[in-house]
């Protein structure tokens, strides 16, 4: 019997060129070791880097939490003294003193040396209490939504259950049960039930996200679970997700400073809470002379706040891909016209 060329499977069929439409190509494209570390350069660290400096709030933000960080530093390598009772004169104001530059306190303590010495728990607490509620909330939210089924109604019922629980009496039960004095477990003690509301906005979003096309075509193509909830799923939350951190983050500062203030959480003297507490209680309301002990950790705590916020506005930008490669695009097509005019000017 003589064998055709339709009927010879080693003969390629093409359209002219150079594709195979039973699905071969006629060559093969192998991407090396340094383009695929470019790519990852690229999209993880350069594009986002563009957003985030493309945006004035992203700046001022990183501006201003790199103060608090450069101040939790000088307070970890000892390079300000530690506060202390009748280490300075009473009373003293705002620059009136160079060695002492923010005052003191009633009990001649320095007020900086308060300040700065409480900032690394500050941030150690904010840092805890955000990752704490956005992981626990992105966990539970992300996986509801996907698998669905028994496995989502029993986490919705969980978090729902975990919702109904009034935030601050369940607070104060933990920190006078436990008397936590780790900065780390006192973020977490303070978001304990956060993360339940969050999760359930995530599962709303998932719920829409994994009906995308992209989303069918990776289940299609056998790919498992969590590499689809971790490629195709979770980028396209991000943006919501930087969001509450932040806000996760601002309810921690506020609710320590709050609990601090009035004595539910373990006793410290360096801490912004503490120090409002003692200037209250030594009648820095009503004393023109007494006024910064009062406005110097209110300061610090509003800057703080605001810094987060900016930070969280421009991390917006940066986890939105739409943005982030409109704005990529742009540079490398205003880089494209410099190298077209700067070829031209040769030629000329």
């Amino acid at each position: 019997m003589k064998r055709t060329e339709e009927d010879d499977p080693r003969t390629l069929v093409t359209d002219g060129a150079g594709v195979d439409w039973r699905g071969s190509s006629t060559s093969s494209v192998t991407v090396t070791r340094e383009e695929r570390l470019r790519e990852i350069y690229e999209e993880s660290v350069r594009k986002p880097f563009i957003v985030a400096w493309s945006d004035s709030r992203t700046r001022l933000g990183l501006l201003i939490i790199g103060f608090y960080f450069l101040i939790a530093l000088v307070a970890i390598l000892g390079l300000w003294r530690e506060p202390s009772t009748s280490q300075a004169p009473r009373y003293l104001m705002l620059f009136e003193n160079m060695n002492y530059p923010l005052g003191t306190t009633a009990s001649g303590t320095d007020l900086a040396a308060l300040i700065i010495h409480s900032t690394p728990d500050i941030l150690l607490m904010v840092t805890s209490g955000g990752l704490w509620a956005t992981g626990i909330a992105v966990f539970v939210g992300t996986v509801a939504g996907y698998k669905g089924g028994s496995v989502g109604r029993v986490l919705m019922s969980i978090s729902d259950f975990v919702m109904a629980i009034p935030g601050l009496p369940l607070v104060m039960i933990l920190a006078i049960t436990f008397n936590p004095k780790n900065p780390i477990l006192l973020g977490i003690i303070i978001n304990i039930n956060y993360w339940a509301g969050l999760g359930r906005s995530i599962h709303s979003q998932v719920l829409t996200i994994r009906e995308n096309n992209y989303v069918e075509a990776s289940r299609t193509m056998g790919v498992s679970t969590p590499r689809i909830i971790l490629k195709d799923v979770v980028p396209n939350i991000m943006p919501y997700v930087t969001v509450n951190f932040v806000f996760a983050a601002r309810y921690v500062v506020f609710a320590s400073i709050g609990l601090f203030f009035l004595g539910v959480l373990p006793y410290s003297d360096q801490n912004w809470g503490v120090t409002l507490n003692f200037a209250y209680s030594g009648g820095a309301l009503f004393s023109w002379s007494a006024a910064h002990w009062l406005l110097v950790p209110m300061v610090a705590i509003i800057g703080l706040s605001i810094g987060l916020i900016l930070l969280g506005q421009g991390m917006d930008r940066v986890f939105n891909p739409r943005v982030r490669t409109r704005l990529a695009g742009e540079s490398e097509s205003t880089a494209a016209v410099d190298e077209k005019d700067t070829g031209m000017t040769e030629v000329l």
